[in-house]
């Protein structure tokens, strides 16, 4: 197999862009570096693109080392001939090779190789050819052998048929026929398992009761959901397989006429299938599903996780922070421009019936003695009503100032590590977490890469997922935001540093080290001074490093110091030339490299997140009693899943926008339409305050 020639095939793309990045994988360069600045050799794949393509091309070797060691498996048992070399050469995936050599596999000992070591595998050809007109039991009585355990020809008979049974069974084109038959008219079906009622919160599962729908169309979330309830023991799952089809499409395979086995052959065809090759095929689709429906989910996690990181930081503000909580008071934080922490403490305004007077002097005088100017509520348990003391502090003093309500989600977390403690070594782990709420805010990419991103939680059914996987996929997703963004080296973390390209933890505490004993960094060159930053590691991470105070204007910009001699000549030749291949031609470098250069000469240190709409600030509280059906109103997109999109529009309770009221148009997804952090109009469809469920739709009528 040609790895490139499938994968150009497989991505429509030239054979020899995929082998250009197949080159500078096996390099060792990262995927940020080769898609921002290898564009010319790979033909301007982006980095979502580059990782779909390393994802393939590390499945198709490991595809074709599995065939070479399956080829010396077979070899080895002098069983390989001209045709399961040209099976395996032909296989294009791993179910395909696997069922080539399930016939040849190492198994444990079964009803079928019990019978070929009584020696009936000679009697159990002469059925399986089907050409004789003697009687079963004529045949079968030369192989009785009291000494092998074959006392009748009956017990012979079966025997034969085990190894029938079992050869069709392990047959690739048998099992073929049942896969796509399974596949095309198979049910997934859901019952109530016998011990659900004794089980807690097993009403969750209810719709599961008794469900079936086709395998074909079961989405992810349904797959997901089923399998969490088989797991906890509340669902019993199976597949329904139209057997007589199954049946019949066998027969007609196998089956000669006017033989005097047909009968038997029959009925060995029904038990290899039932006893044998279903479960086998129904523990396969299975898996099949779980993986389909896990990589759906991840990629939906994928997309959210990158929309939260590129939220737009909120700059230039003084921030109380406040991290609400009931028993233990709400504990805030005053944040400066700079994210350095001013001021801490708590405030009791969340119990019942609790005076909120002494609560809210203390955040007015907080807000007075440091000019906060904007107020940011984390949004777990109490997060209401902090809300409503926070807009009655505003509306009772007459300030000028909005507040935001931020997702807190792994904030708890992060205070709790050893990297908060490292932070704020002088505050408990509550007061940690109000100053993460309000850096998020400030910056949410720099505070967001100290946190695992398996914990934003912006996906469902994450504990169900292939963990390595997922892992895998989330932090690509943090590595591409990071160096789409690029990162102030002065000023970063350790924990941005390490996602930045060729930049490993340990390389960014030696970079850290190395700003505290020697100052600010004044040039990228400065970098190869830095312990195990060597020539590689510089050419993958200089590009993505910004240097506000550098004496080069270069170094504040995602021009690559390879590229500075091009970009001073660009300088020089703007003003005479207009045309972008010529002056491409004049400095001798590809289009889109001098095109990503102009970009960056244009608006130096641009943050890419500027472009995006801001999140929605505001003064006052909406309760979820004062929404009416047919209003309209404005809400920022929290979550994003197969079945629709849940809308903050500002009471407490977030509002679901069914996959059928996004868009007038049919869709596939609602990622097809919109975006985690997206801000939506939607219109109120239906409210239930007792089940707290609000029903949104996207489908507005403009007069």
């Amino acid at each position: 197999m040609n790895i490139s020639t499938v994968l150009a095939k497989e991505f429509n793309l030239q054979e020899k862009y995929v082998e250009n990045t197949v080159k500078l994988i096996d390099e060792e360069n990262t995927i940020p570096f080769i898609a921002r600045y290898r564009k010319e050799l790979t033909g301007e794949m982006d980095d979502q693109t580059l990782r779909l393509l390393f994802d393939r091309l590390t499945y198709l070797r490991n595809l074709e080392e599995r065939k070479k060691t399956i080829l010396k498996s077979i070899e080895d048992q002098g069983k390989l001939t001209t045709e399961i070399e040209e099976n395996l050469k032909k296989a294009a995936t791993l179910t395909e090779i696997e069922d080539i050599y399930r016939p040849y596999k190492p198994k444990r000992r079964t009803r079928a190789t019990i019978a070929i070591e009584r020696g009936l595998e000679p009697l159990a050809e002469i059925l399986w050819q089907q050409d004789t007109k003697e009687s079963l039991e004529s045949i079968a009585i030369n192989y009785i052998s009291e000494e092998k355990g074959v006392e009748t020809a009956g017990a012979a008979i079966q025997g034969a048929a085990d190894i029938i049974a079992e050869k069709i069974s392990d047959e690739q084109k048998y099992r073929d026929i049942i896969r796509k038959i399974t596949t095309e008219d198979g049910l997934l079906n859901s019952l109530k398992a016998a011990k659900a009622d004794e089980i807690e919160k097993s009403n969750v599962y209810e719709m599961y009761f008794e469900f079936s729908e086709s395998l074909k169309k079961v989405p992810n979330h349904r797959i997901l959901a089923i399998n969490r309830g088989e797991t906890e023991n509340v669902l019993k799952v199976s597949i329904e397989a139209p057997i007589e089809k199954i049946i019949l499409k066998l027969e007609q395979a196998i089956l000669k006429q006017n033989s005097s086995t047909i009968e038997l052959m029959k009925e060995t065809i029904l038990d290899s299938y039932k006893r044998l090759a279903a479960p086998s095929i129904e523990r396969e689709l299975r898996t099949i599903l779980t993986e389909k429906a896990g990589e759906g989910a991840i990629k939906v996690f994928a997309e959210n996780l990158k929309q939260i990181l590129m939220q737009p930081p909120i700059k230039g503000n003084i921030v109380l922070a406040i991290d609400p909580g009931y028993r233990t008071g709400c504990k805030f934080a005053v944040i400066d421009e700079t994210g350095k922490v001013l001021d801490v403490g708590i405030v009791h305004c969340t119990l019942p019936k609790m005076d909120t007077t002494p609560a809210k002097k203390t955040l007015l005088n907080m807000i007075k003695k440091h000019s906060v100017s904007l107020i940011a509520i984390g949004n777990g348990t109490a997060s209401r009503e902090t809300e409503f003391v926070t807009a009655e502090l505003i509306r009772e003093n007459s300030l000028n100032i909005n507040y935001i309500i931020v997702n807190e989600a792994g904030a708890s977390v992060y205070s709790a590590s050893k990297l908060g403690a490292e932070e704020f070594p002088d505050f408990d782990v509550a007061l940690r977490s109000a100053a993460s709420i309000g850096r998020r805010l400030q910056d949410p990419l720099a505070e967001l890469v100290k946190i695992d991103p398996k914990s934003i939680g912006v996906g469902q059914y994450q504990h169900d997922m292939n963990q390595k996987r997922l892992g895998e996929t989330l932090t690509g997703v943090v590595e591409d935001c990071v160096n789409r963004v690029g990162v102030d080296l002065n000023t970063a973390s350790p924990s941005l540093l390490a996602y930045v390209s060729g930049v490993s933890g340990q390389v960014a505490k030696n970079i850290l080290e190395y700003r505290e004993e020697n100052g600010k960094f004044t040039s990228r060159k400065e970098l190869l001074k830095v312990k195990k930053l060597g020539p590689k590691a510089f050419e993958q991470c200089a590009g993505f490093l910004r240097i506000p105070e550098s004496k080069n204007p270069l170094d504040n910009t995602g021009v690559h110091p390879e590229s500075y001699k091009i970009a001073e000549k660009y300088i020089e030749l703007k003003d005479k030339v207009s045309d972008i291949t010529e002056i491409a031609n004049s400095l001798e470098v590809g289009i889109p490299t001098i095109k990503d250069i102009i970009k960056e000469l244009e608006k130096p240190g641009r943050d890419p997140r500027e472009d995006l709409p801001k999140p929605i600030l505001k003064n006052d509280v909406l309760t979820i009693s004062d929404l009416k059906p047919g209003m309209i109103l404005k809400g920022t997109i929290r979550n994003v899943i197969d079945f629709g999109i849940f809308v903050d529009i500002g009471v407490h309770q977030d509002g679901l926008v069914h996959i059928s009221q996004i868009s007038k148009k049919r869709i596939n997804h609602p990622l097809d339409v919109v975006s985690l952090g997206d801000i939506i109009e939607v219109m109120v469809m239906e409210v239930d305050e007792k089940k707290n469920r609000i029903a949104l739709t996207m489908k507005i009528e403009k007069n």
